[in-house]
This record gives C-alpha cells, structure tokens and sequence, in this order.
C-alpha cells in the first residue's frame, strides 16, 4: 500500500480553470470535446472515465499540452506514477516553461519510483521559477533532501535478508502487524478477512511457529476492526486500536486487555486523557508497563499524526506528552514500537529524509532522557515504498515486519530478518521463573519487583501467576538489578543480577520457594554492598533495606537478627570484627529510618559459617553475605 501525501500541489480539474488559459493549445475541435467530457468525468469522480477521453484529446493532437497535464493528473490521482510521469515528461518536452507546477508534481512521484536522480533535477528546476509560496519551497527543498538521501543510501545498501514465516503464520489472505512476547513463545498479528481485521496467535514450539489460531471471541469482533497491538512482555497485557466501537470515545480508541487461564478478558477502553474524541492508534507498551507510546492526530502536535506518550501514575494514564521535535515532523510519523531496553524508539515517518513515502527509523534516548534525531534503517530495508509495523525481538537481533512485493503466499506476508548491528537497540534479556511455596510446593501469586541499582527505581513490578507462580520481567545490559519477591505471611526472596559488561543473550531461569515466616527462617540479602574490607553500606544497597524496612512494617510481631558473614581471606580475627561492623551498618541504618531497636539483634559470624567451599572467586563471593534470621514472631 502506498500512502501517497500531495501536501502542497493542487490538482485543477475543471474546465473554467483551463478556459482562463484560452486559447488552448490545440485548434483541434475534437480534442476540445473530449477534453471538456473529461473535465465533467473527474467532476463526477468517474477517473477512469476521464482517462478515456483525455486519451482521445491526444490522439486526436499530440501537442494538446493541456489535456496531457490533466491526464497526467489523473494518473497521478490513481497512483499510476509510471503513466503520470509519462505523459508530465512529454508536457515538458513540448514546452518546459508551460506550467512550473508540472516540475514539483513529477518530482514528487519520480521519487516514489525511486527515480531520484530525475526527480531531484526537476525539483531544482522548480525552484529556479519566481514567485512560488513559501509552502511549496519548503515541500520542494524536502523532497529533494529526499532525493539526495537515497541516491547516497542506494550506493551504500545494508545487510536485508528477509525470511517468510512460512504457512503456519501466513496465508493468501493479510497478515501485519506482528509482535512478540519477550521469550519469544507466542506471537500475535493482525489478519484480515473479507475486510475485516481480527488477532492471531502462534506459538513456538519444538523449534518451530506452530498454526495460527484466532486469539479470542472477547477481543475480535465480526462488526469492528482490531489491529495495530502491542502486548507486554510477559504476554499478560494486550494493548490494541478498536475503530468505531460503541463503547469507544472517538473514531479509533486504545483498549487494554488482561490474559486469563480461559484466555482474554473482555477489553477496557483506556478513556481520557488518552483517548479523545479524534484518533488515537498503534499503541506501544514500555517494559515496566509504565509508559504507553502511541499515535494521535490531537491538538497541539507538529503536523497530521504524531507520537505520544502517556504515563501511569497512582491515579491513572497521564496527560499525553509529545515526543517532541526530534521525532515528530510536519507530515505523519506512525508505528512506534519502543524496544524493552525501554530507550531505543522505533517508528515510520515520511517526514524525515528517506527513500519515498514511509521508511522506517529508530531513535535513542540520550542519558538526559531526550530523543535524538532519528536515523534512517537504510536501503534496501527502506525503499521507495510504504515501510510500516517494525517490531523486534527482546533480544534485539531479529525483527518482524510484513510485505507485500516479496512474492509470499498472498496479500501482505509476516517476514523476519536479523536487523544490522548499527541500529540494534541495547542488549536485553529476561527473567523468568516461577514461585512456590516452599513446603507445599503450590504456585503463589507474590509481588515481583525488580529494582535498577544505581537509581533505586522500579524497572518491573507485577504479580506472579496465581494459577502456576509464573512470572517474566526483561532486564536491559549495562546495569545492576536487585530482584525481590515478597507475599504476605512469607520470607521474601532477593536476587541480584549483575549486568554490567554482560554481552551474552542467556536469559535467567530462577525457580523460588518462599517459606512461611517462621522461627529460625533465613534470607540472604544479595542486594547489601560493601566496599572491600570496609563497612560503609554503598548507595545501592538502599532498596533492599528499603524491602527489609517494609517487611519489618507489614509483620509488627517479628524480631529479627542481622548477621554479617565474611569468606576465609584473611585473619580471622580481622574477618570477624568486619563481619559485625557490617551487621551493625545494617542494624544503623534501619533503626535510623523507624525501625525500633529492640526488634533488632546484630552478630557478625566472620568466616565461620560459609555456605559454599572456599575454593573460587564465585563461592568466596556467595560466603561474602548479610542475612536476616527470624529469632521470634
């Protein structure tokens, strides 16, 4: 599908606007006629019509400069670009100087048939005439950036090797618009049937995509259209567009909805503030759930459809911001899909420089949290035309998209490829386990927190499947992370995961018994740092004695002692007083932010009390500990 924008150039077709021109340039009697029954033809949108007769003016005098200009118009109307530029070629030959417009019109669709030289020649040309207004100027200088841009792209092509999915995915009918969870286990798509647009889903099994099933009777409808979907990474949360539903507040609206062990649960319009009585679409779901990008046509953006964003807050979705002029322009950007790295935008455009109608592009987030300007995934990946719907893996090396000029089994395809290293968003990987408890083995549904070290803050909070404990969070290279896992009436549970120069796709498989609050019942805080030999706690270690705090709140009953533990490098002397200074640290801090001291004892153990052989620099890392033990409830 092209989506064609003719922004600046308008296209007469009435026989008062060429009679202003009399006299024709053609005495020919019959080609008058012919012309003037083509002009009532396009009057009465009867364009075919139109064609037939402007074809007979022609035939009837090829100089008939005047009829030609229309025809070309018409074809161009049509997007039949070959014929328009044709018949635009054949006005200029006979006379260049006839009409300037001619120049911007066939250098606008020269470049959606990737004729760019041609096209940037024309437009040049174009604007050597006086007088054009400032808009035309402006739409003209842009298309020949255009032009510029993939000439050079075309001499520099990228690596695109696009793989079909294969008839388990896709059929003779559309299939777009795909999307995946982060363990890459179910996808969901859009296809379309007798015009009508539903979800499908597939899963990977065995090594392979499994058939397509329709995903739900709650979700697709036979009266409406749902497609353009995002769904969370851990498959739990379908984000999607419903148009004209009655429940909706304008013609298309964002809706929510939560998977179930039966499936879907019935969708949710999002409401206000982020759906409005005008068009909001393609939704995009961060990683942490907490911020939703999508496209509007609201008030207050840069030109016809812009990406927003909305986030959530204790009392809702927010009030949309737009992503600014770093990513919108004065024409139409579409399709965002943020990367779970949760810093890595990627989105179509015709509004930046590219290869004709929409290309696909990505933007970063720089650390001062603004979007740079966007770069251009390149040729052949783009071309001159309609590029839409990119979506990636979560680990960033592979990316969906659907086509439809790959000669596939029909319609729009679903195609993969491994995307080029240079516009790969950071490396992301996932983790995913399941909680039980740890003396009747049975699923628990328990809070997931997954806290980046450095800042403190929340990059995943949800819940553990209730029905089988099962819980997936992904977790962006670079950075610390501390996991706790926490329900009421248990021990809870800490993790660390260290990031920082990982450079490996292996996701995180952890599998955690939470055990009742009982007497004697102990939990390593691996989220607690020293410097070596030193007892000062680090920064990071704030949101796990921020986890023991709340623990301590939630169960008033509980006392509890801190240990220190130490591995056996060294004297033991100096590992034991290190071990109960680092206790005492701990001990510090919480009776400094509420805690009352007689709930709490302190002990340092030194190196007596290892729980891994000393042997490797990982074991003497495991004795190297602080714990917390329930000494009475």
């Amino acid at each position: 599908m092209k989506i064609v924008i003719f922004l600046m150039v308008s296209i007469f077709f009435s026989v008062t606007a060429w009679s202003q021109q009399s006299p024709y340039t053609t005495t020919n009697k019959n080609a008058i006629k012919y012309f003037a029954e083509a002009n009532q033809n396009i009057d009465d949108h009867l364009y075919d019509e139109a064609i037939s007769n402007l074809q007979k003016a022609v035939g009837e005098d090829q100089r008939f400069i005047e009829a030609r200009v229309q025809l070309a118009d018409v074809f161009r109307l049509k997007h039949q670009y070959k014929q328009a530029i044709e018949q635009y070629t054949k006005v200029i030959a006979f006379n260049p100087d006839f009409n300037r417009a001619v120049y911007l019109k066939i250098g606008e669709i020269e470049i959606y048939e990737a004729q760019y030289t041609q096209a940037q020649q024309h437009l040049e040309k174009y604007l050597t005439y006086p007088g054009i207004t400032p808009q035309n100027i402006s739409f003209a200088q842009k298309l020949i950036t255009d032009a510029k841009f993939s000439i050079q792209a075309m001499q520099h092509p990228v690596a695109f090797k696009p793989v079909n999915m294969g008839p388990e995915i896709n059929t003779t009918n559309d299939e777009y618009l795909p999307v995946a969870t982060a363990d890459e286990s179910m996808l969901i798509f859009t296809r379309k049937i007798n015009n009508n647009e539903d979800f499908y889903k597939s899963s990977y099994e065995n090594g392979k995509w499994q058939t397509a099933s329709y995903l739900s009777d709650q979700i697709n409808t036979d009266k409406y259209n749902e497609g353009a979907q995002s769904v969370s990474q851990d498959g739990k949360y379908l984000f999607f567009t419903g148009c004209n539903r009655p429940d909706g507040m304008g013609r298309c609206d964002i809706y929510i909805a939560q998977k179930t062990d039966d499936g879907w649960d019935k969708p949710v319009d999002l409401s206000a503030p982020v759906n409005t009585t005008g068009w909001e679409s393609q939704p995009s779901i961060s990683a942490d759930g907490r911020t939703l990008y999508f496209v509007s046509n609201r008030a207050g953006g840069y030109g016809g459809y812009d990406i927003w964003k909305s986030t959530l807050t204790d009392k809702g979705w927010g009030k949309p911001e737009n992503l600014g002029p770093n990513i919108n322009t004065a024409y139409n950007e579409q399709s965002p899909f943020i990367h779970p790295d949760d810093s890595t935008l990627y989105f179509s455009s015709n509004g930046w420089p590219g290869l004709g109608n929409k290309d696909l592009f990505v933007s970063r987030l720089s650390k001062d949290g603004q979007w740079q300007k966007p770069e251009n995934l390149g040729y052949p990946i783009n071309s001159n035309g309609d590029e839409n719907g990119l979506s990636l893996t979560a680990n960033g090396s592979y990316a969906f998209f659907a086509s439809d000029n790959l000669n596939g089994f029909g319609g729009y395809d679903i195609y993969t490829f491994e995307l080029p290293v240079n516009v790969r968003p950071h490396l992301v990987t996932y983790v995913k386990g399941t909680v039980r408890d740890a003396q009747s083995n049975t699923p628990i549904e328990a809070t997931i927190e997954i806290i980046d070290l450095q800042s403190n803050k929340p990059v995943y909070q949800d819940y553990s499947n209730d029905k089988d404990g099962s819980f997936l969070a992904t977790i962006t290279s670079g950075k610390n992370y501390g996991l706790n896992i926490s329900k009421s009436g248990y021990m809870f549970y800490s993790e660390n995961f260290s990031l920082v120069g990982y450079k490996t796709k292996n996701p995180f498989n952890i599998s955690v018994s939470l055990s009742p609050i009982d007497v004697g019942s102990k939990v390593i805080l691996k989220n607690i740092f020293f410097d070596t030999n030193k007892f000062d706690l680090e920064s990071e270690s704030k949101a796990e004695l921020q986890k023991l705090i709340e623990f301590l709140a939630v169960n008033p009953s509980v006392h509890i002692e801190i240990s220190g533990h130490t591995d056996n490098v060294g004297t033991a002397p100096i590992n034991q007083t290190l071990s109960e200074n680092r206790a005492k640290s701990v001990y510090q801090y919480l009776v400094a932010n509420g805690v009352i001291n007689t709930r709490l004892v302190y002990k340092g153990y030194g190196e007596t009390q290892p729980i891994a052989p000393n042997d490797t620099d990982d074991n003497r890392a495991k004795n190297r500990r602080t714990e917390f033990k329930i000494i009475s409830k």
